[in-house]
């Protein structure tokens, strides 16, 4: 394949508008928070906290909405053992930015924490924050290295150029303008790449479906013609294991830094609320045209193509459909202008995942666990620092590791199963302690990875019931790999287990101590005895800044003038003013 110029012509012009977009928004908004009286930390973790609107809903968008979600959806319509019905991405990560927006965003907006890890802090302790943090900087990290290794194979199908060059040269891009702007140019240049997105996915659509090689959709959605149909079917024997894999990205999706940047920068609760349910409704859309590659690709007649009769599922690269059916079944000039919206779709996931592992680090690693007395330039330089650390992580593993995804998958079930069960016990259960924590963290730990890991070849040593021994057939080298499916909805048993450790261990532990049945010297974990330890942290440790009153659940007031927003409609509609929480209204009693 030679050297596709106006392929690569396009990338260039994609990665220059968004490097432009990146460093613009760093200019603009450069002391946007500091005014206020925010530190410059603060400012680049969560963008001063007056993210508008019209900015906020579509970063808020982008948590979900990128390389992974587009290229996947095509993908699982595409493959004739699964289809659309298998195809959950869309419709569970809409519901988890809607349950998100229901239950969780308020209370962690309106008590102004900085990060996810902070309520965990404050209520259990430093070094729990730091236990929590390792599934959590995995997930990110590995996220990001998933979607850099997909970028490099998607490069690859249409523009012959090197794999490991363009993965590195996205890298870095996305990279510098996080260093430059933080959040601030994540956002805006979250607009810009999911509009590249849509217009590029839907200029390609009309193209592909008028290929001659290509049959009727909607013949093919619920007839064979070429493979299975694409609408697929959910088999009784699998409900079990559809409800948890929709469980695990409902629920699952709502605990991850990346989602509480966004819900965290906005100007008020309201505002992070009405934020995700943009966002749930911008999931749905942005999936509309993966889903009809996905269709077209199983519609498609591959002998009639320059693709060749192999179809790309017996070649293994069912995993590639969007780009192969953007190459083959649309004009050359199309193809290319698809390209570069997937490859910006890939960046605006990369970004946001490596500047929330980096705000997590420096605050709640960093000068809440080792230097409390850090200085904010000394914050910013470690943010800076390990944003290039973390990038580069996600860099040598996406080029390096064969089993990328095994990885994400993994970590992605440990955020289900271990992250999201502490977040509802810190914000909505009342007595948990560090005990409980520790107990429950375990407890989903242990289940989780007793169950095994297909993809990374990790067998189980916990046989839940239905289990089944299957052969997946390698249709390249023609290796038969037997593995172990586990039908049992063991992931969401796994997160239940370690809510109710949580919780019944707490309580255990503060009875044991209260009754006086356990000397207060076995408290070594100073939560339940000594709830004001140096450990366990309080609100003004974890919220220093001026402009958030501590004792209450009102949010800051929007800077109208610096969002987008605020030319539009009436932000004062949207504001929190006026609200009280439960604690200052006992404090007037």
């Amino acid at each position: 394949m030679a050297l596709h110029v106006e392929g690569l012509l396009a990338i260039v012009i994609f990665y220059v508008l968004i490097l432009f977009v990146g460093i613009w928004a760093a200019w603009k908004n450069k002391n946007s928070g500091v005014e206020g009286g925010s530190d410059q930390s603060e400012s680049i973790m969560v963008g001063g906290r007056d993210i508008g609107l019209f900015v906020g809903g579509f970063t808020m968008t982008a948590t979900w909405v990128g390389g992974g979600y587009i290229n996947g959806t095509a993908e699982y319509v595409y493959l004739p053992s699964y289809g659309l019905a298998w195809a959950q991405a869309p419709f569970g990560y809409a519901l988890s930015l809607v349950v998100g927006g229901l239950f969780f965003a308020k209370p962690m907006r309106s008590r102004g924490y900085v990060t996810m890890l902070d309520p965990f802090q404050q209520l259990y302790g430093k070094r729990m924050g730091g236990l929590l943090f390792i599934p959590a900087l995995m997930g990110e990290i590995f996220w990001s290295a998933a979607i850099l290794s997909a970028l490099g194979a998607t490069l690859s199908v249409i523009v012959d150029i090197n794999i490991n060059m363009s993965v590195i040269i996205s890298a870095l891009i996305a990279i510098f303008y996080t260093l430059v702007g933080g959040l601030y140019s994540v956002a805006y240049t979250d607009v810009v790449q999911l509009f590249c997105i849509f217009v590029g996915l839907w200029i390609s659509v009309p193209f592909a479906l008028a290929n001659p090689a290509v049959s009727d959709i909607g013949v093919t959605a619920v007839k064979k013609v070429f493979q299975t149909p694409w609408l697929g079917k959910i088999q009784p024997s699998d409900g079990w294991m559809w409800a948890d894999n929709f469980c695990l990205l409902m629920l699952g999706g709502i605990p991850w830094q990346v989602y509480f940047q966004r819900v965290l920068s906005a100007s008020s609760a309201t505002y992070a609320q009405v934020l995700s349910f943009l966002a749930a409704f911008g999931c749905l859309i942005m999936a509309v045209p993966s889903v009809l590659i996905g269709a077209i690709g199983a519609s498609t007649d591959w002998n009639q193509t320059s693709y060749g009769s192999v179809p790309p599922m017996e070649k293994d690269e069912s995993d590639m459909i969007l780009p192969i059916v953007l190459q083959h079944l649309c004009p050359p000039f199309v193809s290319f202008f698809g390209l570069g919206a997937v490859s910006a779709a890939v960046m605006s996931s990369a970004d946001s995942s490596i500047l929330s592992a980096s705000s997590m680090f420096a605050r709640n690693i960093y000068q809440l666990a080792f230097r409390q007395s850090a200085s904010d330039r000394e914050i910013v330089w470690v943010m800076r620092i390990t944003i290039f650390v973390f990038g580069a992580l996600a860099t040598a593993m996406a080029l390096l590791t064969g089993t990328v995804y095994g990885l994400w998958y993994l970590s992605s079930d440990l955020v289900y199963v271990i992250i999201f069960p502490q977040l509802i016990s810190v914000l909505f259960i009342k007595g948990t302690n560090t005990y409980g924590s520790v107990a429950g963290y375990f407890f989903g730990l242990l289940l989780r990875i007793g169950g095994g890991e297909p993809y990374l070849k990790l067998p189980p040593f916990i046989y839940f019931p239905g289990w089944t021994r299957e052969e997946k057939v390698h249709h390249l080298t023609k290796e038969v790999e037997h593995i172990v499916v586990q039908k049992f909805p063991f992931k969401t048993v796994a997160m239940l287990a370690s809510l109710l450790g949580n919780a019944v261990f707490s309580y255990v532990a503060k009875y044991l101590f209260e009754s006086g049945t356990l000397s207060p010297k076995y408290d070594f974990l100073d939560a339940v005895v000594s709830k004001h330890s140096k450990e366990i942290m309080d609100k003004t440790t974890l919220v220093g800044s001026d402009n958030i009153i501590l004792s209450e659940m009102a949010p800051v007031k929007p800077k109208i003038g610096s969002s987008l927003a605020g030319t539009f409609m009436n932000t004062e509609a949207l504001s929190d003013e006026g609200e009280t929480s439960p604690d200052s209204n006992n404090e007037h009693q």
